[in-house]
């Protein structure tokens, strides 16, 4: 097992997301919970030379005012998904973690997520400026805990999505637009990406958010022999969609239309109840239908923000499909779980897999991660089951 030191660098370092994987790795550390939810700890993969839970570091970027304590705790009043016992257990690691957290950035992040900002947060700086910022943030991290590879992993909130045609196809002239505030489309997600990479680190985008999409920015990956993936973390109805939808196809059974319906109540809903922001995560989650299934049947996706059901949301879906004789039919599901504890373990899987890739000296884009994305960049195949064998054909090389 590898025994050098990694670094995970969260984006959106006390959202529900990173704060639940933040207690998940210091808990696996102390040998307090077990692995379920984890995929690298699945049987076909326990031949790869994963870091241990040990190796890792933690730090982060962060635009809210709040201390990881408190956020934690909220993991124990409000979403129920951890003991006070645990909490405690965990304090002084989550503390130490808190003290490596640095201010994020909210060059166009849209007026809904710029409104949480602490006054800590730069509002007036360059695009060129807000990277050089963010790139000496992750600089100082690697080399004050002496890390061998840092994974910068975003889970902050969605931004509104970017008109990508404003975005030049190569990354000398995107370079130039950093400089030009009012000319540069790249919201903070790409900004991120664009200091990780250049510093050398691993960027995946767990978000909706434009990230590291960009021909441009892939580009700049390769030049740096960085890696990236994204985007948006596959982890409740969109799952349930790339599993069902190739069952009707393999069956001959023709889906007339699909609508789906989800209600949460966490900080990610309350951004999401800005129309801009919903914007990106629908269509993020609309898309899968039509890239499965030949007749591209009706569908519709809401998304409600319900204050009350906080972390934990629900999903309902229902398919209309007609089958031999032309009799119409219905499937109906309900996907009721925990937000941050779906995605969560996703993401110390990510790190996992992405920091191993880092060792075998892979770059650019790591399609072999596609299953875990409901917008995998650079694949085409979304059908979880043909994504996973991709996962297990790489582990197997």
């Amino acid at each position: 097992m590898a025994k050098s030191r990694i670094g995970i660098w969260l984006v959106g370092a006390k959202g529900g997301v990173a704060t639940t994987a933040i207690v998940g790795i210091t808990a696996l550390k102390k040998g307090l919970v077990g692995t379920t939810g984890l995929v690298s700890q699945l049987p076909q993969f326990q031949h790869l030379d994963f870091a241990d839970w040990s190796d890792f570091v933690i730090g982060g970027h962060e635009i809210r005012d709040v201390s990881l304590i408190d956020e934690a705790t909220r993991l124990v009043t409000e979403s129920r998904t951890a003991t006070p016992e645990m909490i405690a257990r965990c304090k002084a690691d989550l503390q130490g973690i808190d003290r490596r957290i640095r201010p994020g950035c909210v060059f166009k992040v849209g007026p809904t997520i710029a409104r949480m900002a602490g006054p800590h947060v730069p509002r007036r700086e360059s695009p060129r400026e807000g990277v050089e910022r963010l790139r000496g943030d992750l600089d100082e991290f690697v080399h004050t805990e002496r890390l061998a590879h840092a994974v910068v992993v975003n889970v902050a909130s969605t931004e509104p999505p970017v008109a990508t045609d404003s975005i030049p196809p190569s990354w000398v002239e995107l370079e130039r637009l950093l400089e030009k505030p009012r000319k540069c489309p790249l919201p903070a997600s790409s900004l991120y990406a664009i200091a990780a990479l250049e510093t050398g680190c691993s960027y995946i985008n767990f978000t909706p958010s434009l990230g590291s999409t960009p021909a441009a920015i892939d580009e700049l990956a390769n030049l740096r022999g960085s890696r990236h993936m994204g985007c948006d973390g596959k982890t409740g109805e969109t799952l349930m969609k790339s599993v069902l939808a190739p069952m009707f196809q393999r069956r001959n059974l023709r889906v007339m239309s699909w609508v789906g319906h989800n209600i949460f109540g966490n900080m990610d809903g309350r951004v999401l109840d800005n129309p801009a922001n919903k914007q990106a995560k629908l269509a993020s989650k609309d898309h899968l239908l039509g890239e499965i299934l030949d007749d591209r049947p009706q569908t519709l996706v809401s998304i409600e923000y319900v204050e009350s059901l906080g972390d934990w949301k629900t999903a309902w879906d229902h398919v209309h499909f007609t089958g031999f004789l032309g009799v119409p039919m219905v499937l109906q599901f309900i996907w009721q779980g925990c937000d941050s504890v779906l995605a969560a373990p996703l993401v110390l899987d990510l790190v996992r897999f992405t920091e191993l890739a880092h060792r075998r000296g892979q770059t650019g884009l790591l399609t072999f991660l596609a299953s875990f994305f409901k917008s995998p960049s650079g694949v085409e195949e979304h059908r979880f089951d043909c994504q996973f064998h991709m996962l297990e054909k790489w582990a197997k090389g």
